[in-house]
């Protein structure tokens, strides 16, 4: 049975008379659901409260969410077919690999239909922000976003060296962030290097034993420290070896929900990483400083 005969059915049997098409001039307004966390929270951000029928589970979810507590009074919405059609929506907000059978049901009963690919840089952003923004009928607020976003970015943003300090984004089971990604993106706005980009790195994939890790000794250690639970692979971040051999300044915690999602929000990570920058720079000087090499003394030779 091809897809399409079957969601014909589900839109028949299941839903009936739920789903009569309004008819034309009537005058309602634009009912908004999002299905991808990404999505989510830029609808919260653009969209009037009262238009979203419904985001996704993780949306309330603070592990996960920058806008978790706004997401309180907003309807949860399961990513199913059926309920997606059940809910009528106008506007359907999606992440392109996510969701897709509920996606494909909305489009069968005309809703526009946005899906958008995860954000691998900061210039992605304002783009995303302003499809959004257009979805949901709300074009001049999102160029206001768009306009706070890019002049904090150039307040707090630095261009990356080839002298900067090396760091790395430590996550749970060992894994590392790799270049053409939005956390590698963030870390080169703070004036940083990616350890799992620099060169001498060992080719080991997304993963980094600790062995490894501190037999490198990278300048800056970044952590998340807001996972769930206390699994054996959170408890690496606070393994005593490492939390001595990165002390204060050479390591800072970043939760990974400022960076899951392209969002205005992403720029506190800049803001906290390039003050950690600033404080290991700093840290490096007064090394320097305190332990002074010795001049070598030149003898002096009668002409």
């Amino acid at each position: 049975m091809q897809l399409s005969v079957f969601l014909r059915r589900v839109v028949v049997c299941a839903l009936g008379a739920a789903l009569a098409v309004f008819a034309p001039g009537t005058a309602r307004a634009e009912r908004v659901a999002s299905l991808n966390l990404c999505t989510d929270q830029l609808a919260l951000m653009l969209a009037d409260h009262k238009d979203i029928i419904g985001v996704s589970t993780l949306a309330r979810d603070c592990t996960e969410s920058v806008l978790c507590q706004q997401a309180q009074d907003v309807p949860v919405l399961q990513s199913t077919a059926e309920t997606v059609l059940a809910a009528k929506p106008d506007v359907v907000l999606a992440g392109r690999f996510t969701a897709r059978l509920a996606v494909r049901a909305a489009k069968e009963v005309g809703a526009k239909v946005l899906t958008l690919p995860p954000a691998s840089s900061l210039a992605d952003i304002p783009d995303q922000i302003m499809q959004v923004a257009n979805a949901v009928g709300q074009p001049e607020r999102g160029r206001q976003l768009v306009a706070a976003f890019q002049a904090r970015l150039a307040e707090i943003a630095t261009t990356r060296q080839a002298s900067d300090p090396i760091a790395v984004v430590y996550e749970a089971n060992g894994f590392v962030v790799h270049a053409h990604s939005l956390p590698d993106d963030v870390l080169a706005h703070a004036g940083l290097r990616n350890f799992a980009t620099t060169a001498g790195t060992p080719p080991l994939g997304g993963r980094v034993p600790l062995e490894v890790l501190l037999a490198y000794h990278p300048d800056l250690l970044v952590r998340d420290p807001s996972g769930p639970g206390h699994s054996l692979a959170q408890a690496m971040l606070s393994n005593p070896v490492m939390l001595a051999m990165f002390a204060p300044p050479h390591v800072v915690d970043v939760p990974a929900r400022l960076w899951l999602c392209g969002l205005p929000q992403t720029l506190d990570a800049v803001a906290t990483l390039r003050h950690a920058r600033d404080g290991v720079v700093a840290d490096a000087a007064r090394h320097v400083s305190d332990n002074p090499i010795a001049q070598p003394k030149v003898k002096e030779t009668q002409p």
